[in-house]
């Protein structure tokens, strides 16, 4: 059992990343720890939902928006009756700075998962679960290596163990 760190955290990153993996064992640790996975808020649109597309449409954006909203406000929720929260969603581009100041955090709580499109593709391909949809991860991982800005901490976690990535998080939240 890890002491507490009093606060909320952003990991983010493409689909098969090892997000929800690793966020679910870093909430784990904490004496009262909360995972929010945010692409929960959006299955719950079971009527009506406006899939993210690389060509998003306003009403997507829009039900994008809702959902990190909801995620930010149940994050602060359980922060408010003293849990320690981590947070995972895909989180990218200029999103990425409206999240943080929704979530009420700064870039020393933010860490983006950004293994090799090599490694993405063939974690992708083992899911029974795909998340791709109609992105490639071409495009999702470009618009990471690209199109998102550099805040936080960035980890190829290619080569990485999810116990390697949740030390590397909790050193980096003890350094503060």
């Amino acid at each position: 059992m890890l002491a507490t760190m009093a606060g909320i955290v952003l990991v983010t990153g493409p689909q098969a990343a090892g997000k929800t993996t690793v966020s679910a064992m870093l909430a784990r640790g904490f004496e009262r720890g909360v995972h929010i996975d945010g692409d929960a808020f959006r299955r719950f649109i079971v009527a009506g939902r406006a899939e993210m597309t690389p060509d998003a449409s306003d009403e997507a954006m829009a039900q994008l928006r809702l959902r990190y909203r909801i995620t930010a406000s149940a994050a602060k929720a359980y922060l408010d009756a003293g849990f320690d929260v981590v947070v995972d969603d895909v989180v990218a581009g200029p999103m990425l700075a409206e999240v943080i100041g929704l979530l009420g955090i700064d870039a020393r709580r933010v860490f983006v998962l950004l293994p090799s499109r090599d490694v993405v593709a063939a974690r992708e391909r083992r899911r029974s679960q795909k998340g791709y949809g109609p992105w490639s991860v071409d495009e999702l991982c470009e618009l990471f290596e690209t199109g998102t800005p550099r805040i936080g901490t960035w980890i190829d976690s290619s080569a990485m163990t999810e116990h390697d990535i949740v030390d590397l998080i909790l050193d980096a939240l003890e350094r503060g």
